[in-house]
């Protein structure tokens, strides 16, 4: 058996011990106490493997971020990994069912830092020598678009040769991710008039109204074939029923495959106008991430990790998915960016988001190897 799949084995144990350990220390994207208390755990685990702390970056509105380094060389690789979590506390508790285990953010993805951290480990303890040195990136704000995070990942992706994200690798098939669509979010306030429902009707200007009117025309922007999804996720206004609503706000969330969709609906949402006579409206947001597309450095890298992979007896695919991550960042610099190197499972930012527990192993020695032979 690969010597370092054999490790990851024989520690499957305590490697899940410390998944729990994260994953107990509840982290919603919002709220910066619980977040740097998480932060505090991971904390925990470098200097219990590693003897020393990462760096602490410190956020005044966000939670600190954290900046681990290993090994010594000119050259550096940059892993990427957050910690925040989409979930409130206490709405997603810790549970093992079989192989199957589940908990907020262990799948997205505090079960792939954790894999990391155990990479990184077993270079350490076997001895491996690395061809460059490793960054380490913990993030506090990727849910919210990574708005803090931002800079910082892109200052160390300028000087690194590669970047790993530890993101799940696609549900089911188990592909690496080497294509996202960018990402976008606005948010559209309204202002209407209130009136008397009963007895001056006519005098008011009904926001939520011009809010319905807004969302069938947003939502008609999707386009399946340009690869463009507009979702209006989020709805608020009104009072009570008794009264015509003079404010109402909605929040969506908009996808896109290429950098000119993106400026296409960039310039929609900045034209966007009142529909309702007597409304008016502003609009907040813009783009998040840019695409993050395949260029054939990318495409070597993801070779040079399907032939680890079938070292390990794991048939490796690669997969261009929708959703967004901080690859999208490093992606865009052009630096070789390979996401999905987390843990297998599936549910991510859903009641049912879980890991399987025998795949941990060997994901977790893929990601080991990836970093040994780069």
């Amino acid at each position: 058996m690969d010597p370092i799949l054999a490790y990851m084995k024989e520690n499957q144990k305590l490697v899940l011990s410390d998944m729990k350990y994260i994953v107990e220390g509840d982290s919603p994207s919002g709220n910066k106490q619980l977040v740097d208390a998480c932060g505090q755990r991971i904390q925990t685990l470098f200097k219990k493997y590693f003897g020393y702390k990462a760096e602490e970056c410190i956020e005044k509105e966000y939670g600190n971020h954290l900046r681990f380094e290993y090994g010594d060389g000119d050259e550096k690789l940059l892993i990427l990994s957050h910690f925040d979590t989409v979930w409130d506390v206490g709405t997603l508790p810790y549970k093992e069912d079989g192989n199957r285990i589940y908990g907020p953010g262990i799948l997205d993805m505090k079960g792939g830092l954790v894999q990391a951290i155990w990479a990184l480990k077993a270079c350490k303890e076997l001895d491996i020598p690395l061809n460059k040195k490793v960054t380490f990136l913990c993030t506090s704000d990727e849910e919210l678009g990574s708005p803090s995070a931002e800079k910082l990942i892109k200052r160390e992706a300028k000087t690194s040769s590669y970047a790993l994200v530890t993101e799940p690798p696609v549900a089911g098939t188990g592909a690496l991710k080497t294509e996202r669509k960018g990402s976008a979010r606005y948010y559209v306030h309204i202002n209407g008039k209130a009136a008397h429902s009963g007895n001056h009707h006519e005098d008011g200007v009904s926001a939520i109204k011009e809010a319905a009117q807004q969302i069938i025309y947003l939502e008609s922007l999707t386009d399946y074939e340009k690869g463009t999804t507009v979702n209006v996720g989020a709805v608020e206004g009104g009072g009570p029923l008794n009264v015509v609503a003079d404010s109402a706000s909605i929040g969506i969330d908009v996808r896109m495959e290429t950098e000119a969709e993106q400026e296409r609906i960039e310039m929609i949402m900045e034209e966007l106008s009142a529909q309702t006579e007597g409304a008016t409206l502003e609009v907040e947001g813009g783009i998040m991430r840019p695409p993050m597309h395949k260029n054939e450095d990318t495409e070597q890298l993801f070779k040079c990790a399907k032939k680890l992979a079938d070292q390990l007896g794991l048939k490796l695919e690669e997969a261009s998915v929708g959703g967004g991550s901080d690859g999208n960042f490093t992606a865009d610099l052009g630096v070789p960016t390979l996401d999905g190197l987390g843990s297998a499972g599936s549910g991510i930012h859903a009641k049912n988001e879980h890991i399987l527990a025998d795949q941990v192993p060997l994901r977790a020695a893929l990601l080991c190897k990836l970093i040994c032979s780069l």
